[in-house]
């Protein structure tokens, strides 16, 4: 499948080495400002400087989308409408209303979106998530999730979207801590209800909060809490936890931490690669191959007439918790989440 990026920051270059490792892919196209052209000619590849020109490029079959989040559904109408294939980086919007456009528009037109969510291809979320579907935690008590980050001013400073309401709609929880979000649904179900509060502590002059905690109720009864910050010094590994009445299991960093079911179930190896510790260790993605994973099965998706792992709706969940979180905290009221029945 021929793709075509569009953006050229640290994501859009995952992306490429991952698609460059796919036996499925071959990139074809960036398209963006100068440094969508720098990396063009790293790449090997043509150099678009208008995207939206690109979103009609009859040697593309489909296009990563890799610009800040709060203007993506430009994008991804124009490729519906020139019948191209779309695979978002999450989140998948910042607005529920222009998510639900993109999704709409997509179906219409009978093509593929996807929403990058990688954590999901990762094996040992995979084996937790087959461990609670057999019944192996028993009945949910408790599901909480923490990503407690350092990003220096600098990283605010590097780019004029980052931090601003418009573009990355959210700050700690909308752009870090999203991945955990969806691992967290994902594994444990809707969340039914949110009470919540959000601070600057360190980066005081953006727009969105640099720390939020959320207590949340589960629509299968369980409670939890949220917390995610980019403030607190040098930072800790991302974490999610389960409890039941009949087990326990802790994620860090998508890597089981703790296993402890009572019908014994085994954990899955904990080898951790040089590059997963080499990841872990700064807090960034240096690895593609869970990326590369997504684009392989969103190609069989395309080819098989399926939805991808990870499709628009499914994206839409964690944006629909993030939202209810902020108009909780902005509120100071319990909010219902979007699209689930109260309890």
């Amino acid at each position: 499948m021929r793709f075509a990026l569009i953006g050229a920051g640290n994501i859009a270059r995952t992306h490429a080495a991952a698609i460059r490792a796919s036996d499925r892919a071959t990139l074809v196209a960036v398209a963006g400002g100068p440094g969508a052209e720098r990396m063009a000619a790293d790449e090997g590849t043509r150099y678009h400087p208008d995207p939206a020109a690109l979103c009609g490029d009859p040697d593309v079959d489909a296009i990563v989308l890799c610009t800040p989040s709060g203007i993506r559904s430009e994008y991804v109408l124009a490729a519906a409408d020139c019948g191209k294939h779309v695979l978002v980086e999450k989140p998948i919007h910042v607005d529920r209303a222009r998510a639900r456009e993109m999704v709409e528009a997509c179906e219409r037109a009978g093509v593929t979106l996807g929403v990058v969510l990688q954590s999901r291809f990762k094996p040992h979320p995979a084996a937790a998530r087959a461990a609670i579907a057999r019944g192996s935690l028993g009945d949910p008590v408790l599901g909480s999730m923490a990503v407690k980050w350092h990003r220096p001013p600098e990283y605010y400073a590097s780019a004029d979207w980052r931090g601003t309401r418009a573009l990355d709609g959210g700050g700690a929880l909308m752009n870090q801590a999203i991945h955990n979000v969806d691992m967290l649904l994902w594994l444990w179900g809707d969340v039914a209800r949110v009470r919540a509060a959000t601070a600057n502590r360190l980066h005081r002059g953006i727009e969105v909060e640099d720390t939020v905690v959320a207590q949340l109720e589960f629509a299968n009864g369980a409670l939890g809490v949220l917390e995610a910050t980019t403030a607190t010094y040098p930072g800790s590994p991302r974490r999610v936890e389960l409890h039941g009445t009949a087990g326990t299991i802790t994620l860090i960093d998508d890597e089981v931490g703790e296993w402890d079911l009572r019908d014994g179930t085994p954990p899955p190896s904990r080898e951790v690669s040089a590059a997963v510790a080499a990841a872990r260790a700064t807090h960034v993605m240096a690895d593609h191959r869970w990326h590369q994973l997504q684009i392989d099965d969103f190609v069989d998706a395309v080819r098989e007439g399926r939805p991808p792992a990870v499709d628009g709706r499914e994206a839409m969940r964690s944006l629909a918790l993030v939202l209810a979180v902020y108009e909780a905290a902005a509120t100071g009221q319990a909010v219902g989440v979007a699209g689930v029945p109260r309890v």
